[in-house]
């Protein structure tokens, strides 16, 4: 089988690693293989939330496995996203950087958010087309997502820090299983969750529905004692609570259906299954088959078409700060031409990779203003602080930090990029917004007829030529354009004008 017609999503979740491969047939993705390893990273974090030398090794061994299966696919064919524990983990780039080098694939941090819009989608692409108004929850090894939608389209997101491992970890700490053990895990939960109560009221939805980790569990062990497969009940969870407690402990648990690697987490996911049941008066749910792996895949299907949902949130962000559409456009397209002679066809960037910084670039030129209607003097700084601390549905953490670090440094001083700096793309990136945001400041469409640019990446160096008779035409632009020379003296960058 060709690997070109192959899509790959991998889930870096707090208990396990999960890669899940699909093939398009006919308009349905038709799974090929699915892998799963128990990684316990959510176990490896200690008390300064930093992954123990351990937890990196085990989930490095598990991506050099999955790298090796999907070597030669193409790039915008694989998505792997991490999620709660790497979120926390403050030494998480020790650990991406080698990791990214491993699967030969980028590895994105998703926030809460982001993790719940494609667990919905995952869960929705994979249930029969209704009307009904649906709750998703989905209890994973650090986190719990629970989401409302309709269809295929979500209406409420939302992230909680509490899940099976950490739980497990936090009130069965001996792995023992006491009743008061469960009632202190229990009511901890409920206090996380106490949000919930409103966003999910039950008047919000008509039918539940469960995703993977936890709730997949405790399905498994249902179904092979006898009580109707595929739901889970109040009546369900009472009997395996029980059960675990006449147990005690993990090693003494006999249940068909429980599998080793999850015997040390039932515990902390049952109490915080419970705790949903009992905040959103839930009496039965429904086991869903989609996952956030089947979301990242249809989120790749889409991209390719005409279905990006960064693009939306980047209207919808613009909207909603008030930025001049006409003016972020203009300097769009004057961005994206000087980017496209800084990064000529000849250079050695394959073509895709390319048009992503170009989509990019985009985005950013959108969103350049979006700080003015805070600060008009400061109104780069507002921008990218909005962006660092939003949760845009699609992007992933790293994006969305990109983009602030280019909406923070298309003005002024440049110091304070020097680490971004040493990308050079991103370097060629600010370039191209900056010049753009120059030639534009006028806020009508700029004459480029008479500036040439060209850029050296190895050397770091750009060269940008000003005809005689486009200075004459044009002095504020050609005077600020000198200028510009003069900003990138404090970087490792050469920018060089010349107006003759």
């Amino acid at each position: 089988m060709q690997t070109k017609s192959l899509y790959a999503a991998i889930d870096l979740g707090s208990n396990s690693f999960r890669l899940e491969i699909g093939q398009m047939d006919a308009g349905q993705l038709r799974r090929v293989e699915y892998i799963k390893e128990t990684v316990r990273q959510g176990n490896g974090l200690d008390a300064e939330r930093n992954l123990t030398d351990e937890a990196m090794e085990r989930g490095w061994d598990c991506l050099a496995r999955f790298g090796e299966r999907i070597a030669g696919f193409r790039p915008s064919h694989v998505r792997a996203v991490a999620t709660q524990t790497l979120r926390e983990a403050r030494n998480r780039d020790v650990f991406l950087a080698k990791a990214k080098r491993i699967l030969g694939f980028p590895i994105e941090v998703i926030a809460g958010k982001e993790e719940a819009r494609l667990i919905y989608l995952g869960v929705s692409h994979l249930l029969p087309q209704s009307d009904e108004r649906r709750l998703v929850v989905d209890i994973g090894g650090r986190s719990t997502e629970m989401i409302l939608g309709q269809h295929e389209s979500a209406s409420t997101l939302e992230s909680y820090r509490v899940g099976s491992v950490a739980w497990s970890m936090k009130f069965f700490p001996d792995g023992l299983w006491t009743p008061s053990a469960f009632k202190s895990a229990e009511i901890a939960a409920k206090a996380v969750l106490d949000e919930a109560q409103i966003l999910f009221n039950r008047s919000h939805w008509d039918k539940c529905y469960g995703s993977s980790g936890t709730v997949g569990a405790v399905s498994d062990v249902l179904t092979a004692a006898g009580w109707p497969p595929g739901q889970i009940t109040r009546e369900g969870l009472a009997w395996l609570k029980d059960r675990l407690l006449k147990a005690q402990k993990p090693d003494n648990l006999r249940l068909e259906g429980v599998k080793e690697d999850r015997k040390p987490v039932i515990g902390g996911g049952l109490a915080v299954l419970q705790a949903v049941f009992d905040l959103l008066q839930i009496n039965e749910m429904h086991v869903a088959q989609g996952a956030l792996r089947h979301g990242a895949l249809y989120d790749l299907i889409d991209r390719e078409g005409t279905q990006d949902v960064r693009s939306s949130m980047v209207d919808w962000l613009a909207q909603r700060f008030g930025t001049d559409k006409v003016q972020a456009d203009r300097v769009s397209r004057t961005a994206q031409s000087l980017l496209q002679a800084l990064i000529p066809d000849n250079a050695d960037t394959p073509t895709d990779e390319r048009q992503r910084y170009l989509q990019k670039l985009h985005w950013a030129c959108q969103l350049h203003e979006t700080g003015l209607r805070i600060s008009h003097s400061d109104y780069h700084k507002h921008g990218a602080y909005i962006l660092d601390n939003t949760d845009l549905p699609g992007f992933t953490l790293d994006e969305l930090h990109r983009l602030s670090q280019l909406v923070l440094g298309h003005r002024g001083k440049l110091r304070k990029l020097e680490l971004e700096m040493e990308d050079a793309s991103f370097a060629q990136q600010l370039m191209a917004l900056r010049l753009a945001v120059i030639v534009c400041h006028a806020r009508r469409d700029p004459d480029l007829s008479g500036l040439d640019i060209s850029c050296d990446a190895l050397r770091r160096t750009a060269r940008l030529k000003i005809s005689p008779d486009w200075a004459e035409l044009w002095p504020q632009s050609t005077h600020l354009l000198r200028e510009e020379k003069t900003a990138w003296q404090k970087t490792d960058w050469t920018f060089q004008v010349q107006t003759d």
